[in-house]
Parts: structure tokens; C-alpha cells; sequence
């Protein structure tokens, strides 16, 4: 009788420890997707979701983890950046922006914790955030006419990286769903999150949106040659109408035409010559120290020191226009952290990012996910945003995780 009695206890000790650990991680993965869109939370977030994967086992489940390839290529891709301290100077690296990449990480404490029954937790914690992000800014633009989300401190880039995942991520689910309701509710939403990002500033971040959801259609419904047409002819009829009735997106053409003919006049002090004397000074980097790089945090020091003399100054008056952090390209801004290395560590990370989703019967997701980050990061460094790359990542779990359940089919064959 003792000794059942002492079984009988430790049974339960051990349910009411692993009761408190699941809950505990529960309100750590809910509290994450909700704190990532106020950066004063992040820091405690991330200290919060490190925790809670310690004490729900997350060390022993790491060898089963890593075999998941994106996880392989996150370390990878943060250990080369780390090893490039090695030749850099740590000691006078400016805003220290390149420290944003290891952001990358989270995504291996999120993926172990969450589960079939933590799910429901974290899809509604995320849509929560979502929603009120989005609610702000619909109020900043219609309201006070501000760009961006400044409640919340996201700039009107992040506020239009985030629409345009949102718009991706609708599209998917509507192009997969088997019921019409669904469906439809689906590819509406899409539209309405198409029409703000249309009237937020940025045009490559609406065009890379643009492109990938374009080639969403085409990789659903290749096979199926009238509704590929129909649904085709009806999302280019959107997107004309979308651009002729925002003011915003006709003021930005019109820029852009304005800052050509201030390039090809000699003067780089506009918003696409400061881009193309970035991009040229990059390469230039790049070309000195093709294998290695200048170290990582060193390509903003490499800017300052270089364009007085380069090509005879005649970039030597950009920081008075605007200071330079990064080089607006993510592939420059690797290549001249780490040179090559850098650069086949991110082909690696993108590569695995979609292997895993495949892995997953996501083909079709990762292939669109993988063109929108490759399109926006091509003139912007749209891997250091603050919480695109969070949102991006959780969105990845969330799918993985949720795709047993649903069973969802992607209908592409890799």
C-alpha cells in the first residue's frame, strides 16, 4: 500500500509539472506572436520563449529538430556571420544593424514548443496582432494621412512587408480551400490587404507582392486553362483599378521618373540615385574582398572611408542627404559582411527555407514565400526589418504545424 501510495504521488508531481510546463508554454508562444509588433517587448519575448523551450524539454528535442533543413540553415547562416567578427571591429561597428540577423534563431524555440494543441493558441495570438496592426493603420492612412504604423512603430516598408505576407498567405489558403464560402471569403481579403499596400509607399515591396501572387495563380491553376484565364484576367483588372484610383502609388510613379532624371543629370541625392550609388560602392566592396568580406558590421565604416575618393567623390554628399546603415540590397549587404561565404549561407537559407516547407506538401507556398523575400530584398535589406522576418518564420511554423491537421493540398508537383 506505501508503495502505491508513493507511485501514486510522483504520478502526480509529474502531471501537474508537465500541466504547469504546457501552460507555461502556451502563454510564452501566445505572448511572442503578440509582443513581436512593440519592440519594447521583443527583449523580453525572446528571454520569455528561450525559457519556456528549456523547461519544456527543448534541449533534448534538438537532435530531432535540426534535421528539419531550415533550422540546419539558420545555424549555418548565423554561425558564418558570427565567424566573420573574426576579421571585423566589433568596437566601432555604428548601429550594429547586422546584430538584427541572429533575429533568425527564434525560429528554433517556436518550432519545438509548438504542437497540435498549442496551435489554436498561437493562430489566435498572431491574428490578434495581425489584426490590430492592421486596424492602426487603416487609421493612420484614412484618418491622420500618415504612412506606416507609428503607434506602433512600424514604418510604412515593415506595414507594407506585412501586407503583402498577409495578401500571400490569403491567397494560398483561397487557392487551396474545397469550399467556395471559404474560398471567396479568402481571395476578398487578399484584394482589401491589395488595396492598402497600393497605398503605402513602397513600390518594390507592392511589386514583389504583385509578382508573387501572380505567380500564385499561375503555379494553382496552370492545369486548369479557363479558370486560369478568368482568375488571371480578374486579379490584372484589380490591380489596374487599384492603381488608378490611389493617388499614392501615381505620386511614386511620377518620383520615380523625377529621380531618373536627377541621375542622368549627375546628382544622387534622390531616393533611387542614393540606391544606385549604395549599390555601386557595394560592388565595389565586394570586388575588393570577393571571398570573405570586410567583416561582419563593417560595411557602413567601408561606405564612409570610401566615397570621398571613389570615382573622384562624386559620392562624397550622400550622408548629407541621408545616412547609410545598409546598402538597401540583402545581397550586397551579406556580400560585403562575408563576401561569398556570406552569400552561398543565404542561397543555403532561402534553398532550405522552401526544402522545408516542401518537406511539408507546401511546395507551392515555399516557391511564392521565396519569391517575395528574393523580389524585396533586392532593393532593400528586407531580412533586417524588425519583424518581418519573425512574422515570416512564424508563419512558416504555424503552416507546418497546421498542414497534418488540415491535410491541405498545394497542388504543385516538385
Amino acid at each position: 500500500m506505501r508503495e502505491n501510495r508513493i507511485g501514486l504521488f510522483y504520478l502526480g508531481e509529474s502531471i501537474f509539472v508537465n500541466g504547469w510546463r504546457d501552460l507555461f508554454a502556451r502563454c510564452v508562444l501566445a505572448f511572442f506572436c503578440i509582443a513581436l509588433w512593440q519592440k519594447w517587448s521583443l527583449f523580453y519575448a525572446f528571454f520569455l520563449l528561450t525559457l519556456a523551450w528549456i523547461t519544456d524539454g527543448g534541449l533534448q528535442k534538438f537532435g530531432k529538430l535540426i534535421k528539419e533543413p531550415l533550422v540546419l540553415a539558420i545555424l549555418i547562416f548565423c554561425g558564418v556571420l558570427a565567424l566573420g567578427l573574426l576579421w571585423g571591429d566589433y568596437t566601432d561597428t555604428g548601429q550594429n544593424k547586422w546584430k538584427k540577423y541572429f533575429i533568425f534563431l527564434t525560429f528554433i524555440p517556436f518550432l519545438s514548443m509548438l504542437n497540435k494543441e498549442r496551435l489554436p493558441w498561437v493562430m489566435t495570438a498572431s491574428l490578434i496582432g495581425y489584426l490590430s496592426v492592421l486596424v492602426a493603420g487603416i487609421y493612420h492612412w484614412l484618418v491622420l494621412g500618415e504612412q506606416g504604423v507609428p503607434f506602433f512603430e512600424i514604418s510604412y516598408l515593415a506595414f507594407s512587408a506585412m501586407l503583402g505576407i498577409g495578401i500571400i498567405l490569403m491567397a494560398f489558403i483561397g487557392s487551396t480551400c474545397q469550399t467556395k464560402g471559404r474560398a471567396l471569403l479568402c481571395w476578398s481579403m487578399a484584394l482589401f490587404l491589395l488595396f492598402i499596400q497600393f497605398n503605402q509607399n513602397a513600390r518594390v515591396l507592392l511589386l514583389a507582392t504583385v509578382v508573387a501572387l501572380l505567380l500564385l495563380i499561375f503555379l494553382r491553376y496552370r492545369a486548369e486553362r479557363r479558370a486560369f484565364l478568368g482568375i488571371f484576367a480578374a486579379m490584372m483588372t484589380a490591380i489596374l483599378l487599384f492603381a488608378m484610383s490611389s493617388s499614392v502609388f501615381q505620386e511614386r510613379l511620377e518620383l520615380v521618373a523625377s529621380d531618373l532624371n536627377s541621375v542622368l543629370q549627375g546628382n544622387y541625392t534622390t531616393s533611387l540615385g542614393y540606391r544606385l550609388a549604395i549599390w555601386d560602392v557595394g560592388l565595389h566592396g565586394i570586388a575588393d574582398h570577393p571571398l570573405l568580406g570586410h567583416g561582419t558590421g563593417m560595411p557602413e565604416i567601408y561606405f564612409e572611408k570610401t566615397i570621398p575618393t571613389y570615382k573622384d567623390g562624386i559620392y562624397k554628399n550622400l550622408p548629407e542627404f541621408q545616412r547609410t546603415s545598409h546598402y538597401h540590397n540583402d545581397w550586397i549587404e551579406i556580400g560585403m559582411q562575408v563576401g561569398a561565404l556570406g552569400i552561398l549561407a543565404l542561397v543555403f537559407l532561402l534553398w532550405s527555407w522552401f526544402q522545408t516547407l516542401k518537406n511539408h506538401r507546401l511546395s507551392m507556398l515555399g516557391v511564392v514565400l521565396m519569391c517575395y523575400v528574393f523580389l524585396a530584398g533586392l532593393t532593400d535589406t528586407f531580412l533586417l526589418y524588425n519583424r518581418t522576418p519573425i512574422i515570416l518564420l512564424v508563419v512558416t511554423a504555424i503552416m507546418i504545424r497546421w498542414q497534418p491537421i488540415t491535410g491541405t493540398c498545394n497542388h504543385l508537383k516538385v
